[in-house]
């Protein structure tokens, strides 16, 4: 095993746990793992996510062995019916109706600190509307005094009546309308839409902005929670 180290601090409960430097691949078997499991647990005191992230390493030297030829794929511990590697659950926790009112009466601002807090208010005031979604809306989407838009994640056609603090969040943006069909936020304006990577490139270099100026606000709002994007979703769930 120590041939194929790559983490070393992961390893090394291995080796400790087994009090063997030269354990094989082998040795590590289901029995193995379910006792190593209940050693961090126990005796190294480390979280759900710290194990599940011990048990990817030992998985990935695994795989990579089967692949060169070092050991068979029939000493392989993990899978169905084996060990199967389940990531805990987070808390998201969502933000009070007073939390959201402190983010809103921010003053002082940048630029672009009042634009995205635009993009995650207008997220929250339609229902927690994921992010992909919102960077992809057209002013064509909005007619009747509603959005009506397809979600990405699973196709289903929505219309949802704007709030008049999204009408508000709206006329910022209408000095770059170029047509109906335009993008109301800039963040898709330049993206290749006939190219599914570039629009996913977009989406995550947009989603990784937003979060990081959303830590900000939070912190000039005294919001003692973590800020992010996917927290618009879990803020108006939970208020609604």
């Amino acid at each position: 095993l120590n041939r194929y180290i790559t983490d070393k601090a992961r390893i090394g409960h291995v080796m400790r746990f087994a009090a063997n430097n030269h354990i094989t691949f082998k040795e590590i078997n289901e029995a193995f793992l379910r006792r190593f499991m209940s050693y961090l647990k126990g005796e190294r005191k480390l979280s759900p996510r710290s194990v599940v992230n011990n048990l990817i390493v030992i998985r990935t030297l695994f795989n990579r062995a089967i692949k060169q030829g070092v050991v068979e794929q029939k000493h392989y511990p993990f899978g169905k019916d084996k060990i199967r590697i389940k990531f805990p659950e987070t808390e998201k926790v969502g933000l009070t109706i007073k939390e959201i009112q402190a983010i809103e009466s921010l003053d002082n601002l940048t630029t672009q600190e009042i634009h995205v807090r635009n993009i995650w208010l207008f997220s929250f005031y339609l229902a927690g509307m994921r992010v992909g979604d919102v960077i992809n809306i057209r002013w064509s989407d909005i007619y009747d005094g509603r959005l009506h838009y397809r979600m990405n994640k699973n196709a289903k056609l929505l219309s949802l009546k704007l709030p008049e603090k999204v009408i508000s969040i709206l006329e910022n943006y209408k000095s770059d309308k170029n047509s109906e069909e335009d993008f109301i936020f800039p963040e898709m304006k330049k993206a290749n839409l006939k190219s599914p990577q570039d629009v996913l490139a977009k989406t995550k270099t947009a989603t990784k902005k937003f979060n990081k100026y959303l830590s900000r606000l939070a912190d000039k709002a005294n919001v003692d929670k973590k800020l992010t994007m996917h927290i618009a979703r879990h803020s108006f769930g939970n208020i609604a």
